[in-house]
């Protein structure tokens, strides 16, 4: 019998449009594990996991799977290390479980091996890659709180509104045609004063007012957006300055 591994395997939502499917990581994986003469006893799945946490199905399976076969298994062998994790903290803490089970990991295309030189890359390794996300992160961040200042919506449309496209491709909002005009009435009623907010709540969902996902509107969900000052055309992020005037429809009256 010839050495005994595991594969991983994961893919992030947006990856799995790139070079990094699981199909080709499964694929050099197990040519990476031919070559070397290594037995594959399982392989793990992750699809559409970060990995900026541990807290992912198949890799907890996966660490439980060797610590129950430890003595069993010698390896684990991943496409690249940001597969395994991109947080350097939680590579060297599971780094030094695996070692304790005698099992240590194997990257396809990065020189990963047990001796101090090997060690000292792969922390390297891992340290660019929490880098490389930390990087992008932040420029995400600053993306969002650009858009803001321009009054644009760059986060999931709340019920009444879709997301869309200005003329010039960046994001904004366009009221929904079906779900809109009777947020607008939502508003029109209770401003008159003559009815309470149960009263308006019942009212627009007789009419037929739902949530995207096809059930009546929550009294407490509605209390929250008859307090949205986003249908007034205001964006409000505390954490990034003061409201900013959206460049969206307003559905207030």
């Amino acid at each position: 019998m010839g050495i005994r591994v595991v594969i991983y395997t994961r893919v992030s939502t947006k990856e799995q449009t790139k070079n990094l499917s699981l199909q080709t990581q499964k694929k050099a994986c197990t040519e990476y594990c031919l070559n070397h003469g290594y037995e594959v006893d399982r392989i793990f799945v992750d699809e559409g996991e970060s990995a900026k946490t541990t807290a992912r199905p198949e890799f907890r399976n996966l660490m439980e799977y060797c610590r129950v076969n430890r003595g069993k298994l010698e390896a684990v062998v991943v496409y690249n290390l940001s597969r395994f994790s991109r947080n350097t903290g939680d590579h060297l803490t599971i780094r030094a479980l695996l070692t304790s089970y005698r099992i240590t990991l194997r990257s396809v295309i990065e020189p990963t091996d047990d001796t101090p030189s090997g060690k000292m890359m792969e922390t390297m390794i891992s340290a660019i890659a929490q880098y490389e996300n930390d990087v992008k992160a932040e420029r995400t961040k600053a993306g969002m709180k650009a858009a803001k200042e321009c009054g644009r919506w760059t986060f999931q449309a709340p019920i009444g509104y879709l997301n869309a496209s200005d003329p010039m491709g960046k994001p904004t909002l366009t009221v929904d045609p079906v779900r809109g005009p009777l947020i607008k009435k939502a508003f029109e009623l209770y401003a008159t004063g003559a009815y309470s907010r149960n009263e308006v709540l019942r009212k627009v969902s007789d009419l037929g007012l739902l949530t995207r996902g096809g059930k009546r509107v929550s009294a407490q969900t509605f209390s929250k957006i008859l307090r949205n000052r986003l249908y007034a055309g205001w964006i409000e992020l505390p954490q990034w300055g003061e409201a900013t005037r959206g460049n969206f429809p307003v559905l207030t009256c």
